[in-house]
């Protein structure tokens, strides 16, 4: 089993070693293959403020790369990760777990590319537990014998890591808790708990100014204040963008330039995507994700009774 210094092995150091180098695109050479190209996003919000803030990638993408690009929304991580395993994406952002679960499912047949670095140029984020600020819990021991909100089987923060990290604590889910589902996103989670449907939710948080409840706050899906963070994971690396292996190389390296070039190129678009808290990306390897793939062989050997 992962312990949690493995987990954690690589966030500082192999990351920062990597570089951004600006790329052109090589050719038409594969677009007689690929007369679209087709991305995903795995579902942490709704669908409809996702595609919206995906729509400059969207337009810039297809000026850069001088082809149709179609955005693919599925309703659950699982989708995503199929719709690549299929050949139905070229392309995806997905979530930590996500990645390594579709990394697992495809034989490697998956590549990062990058990752977004917050605003001090740090490539890390955290789960959290996350109760409603009136409520009387301050900490996780208050939360023995409560309700707990996942956010989808796939989902790193929502799901993975805190399951794995808790279960390090010594601690039983199905015992500890008297209640524990899936909300079925990381929004649907917070607003469970603000509703008063779960008695806390977990979800993702990198600092004090980017948050999934502070979004929601930004949204005006839930009030300000509403939640407070009474638990926080260690840290995890941060969600990468990923696409097939068996695309071609000239597609391979146009995809991972243009991806790489979008905070420059349209710095607007790029505020917008990521809420101003991100300083642009960072190319990434497969081998900053093997703590995750090793944490949800973990889960899923607990799961099996091993």
């Amino acid at each position: 089993m992962a312990t949690r210094r493995h987990v954690l092995v690589g966030l500082s150091t192999g990351l920062a070693a990597l570089v951004v180098r600006p790329r052109t695109v090589r050719g038409a050479a594969w677009r007689s293959q690929f007369p679209m190209l087709a991305f995903g996003v795995v579902s942490s919000e709704n669908e409809a403020d996702r595609a919206v803030r995906y729509q400059p990638l969207v337009a810039y993408l297809e000026k850069r790369l001088d082809t149709k690009i179609r955005m693919h929304h599925a309703t659950d991580y699982a989708g995503t990760i199929e719709a690549l395993k299929a050949r139905k994406l070229e392309f995806a952002r997905f979530g930590p777990a996500s990645y390594a679960q579709a990394w697992v499912v495809t034989n490697g047949k998956v590549e990062p590319i990058a990752v977004t670095m917050d605003k001090d140029g740090f490539a890390a984020y955290h789960s959290v537990i996350v109760v409603k600020t009136q409520s009387p819990y301050r900490t996780l021991e208050d939360l023995r014998g409560k309700t707990l909100a996942f956010a989808d089987p796939n989902s790193t923060s929502g799901y993975v890591a805190p399951h794995y990290f808790l279960r390090e604590q010594g601690i039983d889910l199905g015992k500890y808790f008297a209640r524990t589902g899936f909300a079925g996103s990381h929004e649907n989670g917070v607003i469970a708990v603000v509703n008063g449907t779960y008695d806390a939710a977990v979800t993702w948080w990198t600092n004090e100014e980017r948050s999934n409840f502070l979004r929601m706050e930004g949204k005006g899906m839930v009030p300000k204040g509403s939640v407070r963070v009474v638990w926080k994971s260690p840290k995890l690396p941060e969600s990468p963008w990923a696409m097939h292996t068996d695309l071609p190389p000239d597609l391979k390296a146009d995809i991972k330039g243009a991806l790489l070039e979008f905070p420059s190129a349209d710095p607007a678009g790029w505020r917008g995507l990521t809420d101003g808290q991100s300083k642009g990306l960072l190319e990434v390897r497969h081998a900053e994700y093997e703590p995750v793939v090793r944490m949800i062989q973990a889960n899923q050997r607990e799961r099996r009774g091993r």
